[in-house]
């Protein structure tokens, strides 16, 4: 399957997007070893999409978003960022209670490891996952990029 790739400066920092001919196969914060090289037309506006919807979530101006996705991942991550994406723009959710969410409340840490590898971050909010405690909790970005993606939701969380 041919992947291209397109860096992204943001005011949070350099993001990589990377789509293949069915959607977004990662929004990521270091650069893939993927060819960034043109695309067909049909990849090239996709590219276009994410770029633009990025910059709108980033400017408050987008709470939702609206790009196809193309993920792979274990079924188990799958259903980690199935429910990742439910948790609404502005609201936080623990590990534990996706863990419970996937009816298994001892898989906090599993469900961390697959937060950890959401290859399409933003897209899919794995930055608005915190610890139990409320604290901020790893992030691929850094704690400050997660941060900053909860205070453009209206957040404000410690770390």
């Amino acid at each position: 399957m041919t992947l291209i790739q397109k860096k992204l400066e943001t005011k949070i920092g350099p993001m990589f997007l990377v789509v293949s001919e069915n959607g977004l196969r990662g929004l990521l914060w270091k650069k893939q070893n993927v060819p960034m090289v043109p695309g067909t037309a049909k990849m090239e506006a996709l590219l276009l999409r994410v770029e633009q919807e990025i910059i709108e979530y980033l400017s408050g101006s987008r709470k939702t978003f609206s790009i196809p996705l193309d993920v792979e991942g274990t079924e188990f991550q799958k259903r980690v960022w199935n429910e990742l994406a439910k948790i609404p723009y502005g609201q936080t959710k623990s590990y534990k209670q996706i863990a419970t969410a996937l009816k298994d409340a001892n898989a906090c840490r599993a469900v961390g490891t697959a937060n950890g590898r959401n290859p399409v971050s933003i897209i899919v909010p794995c930055h608005r996952v915190i610890a139990a405690s409320g604290k901020l909790a790893g992030y691929a970005g850094g704690i400050e990029v997660k941060k900053a993606l909860l205070e453009i939701e209206g957040l404000s969380l410690r770390d």
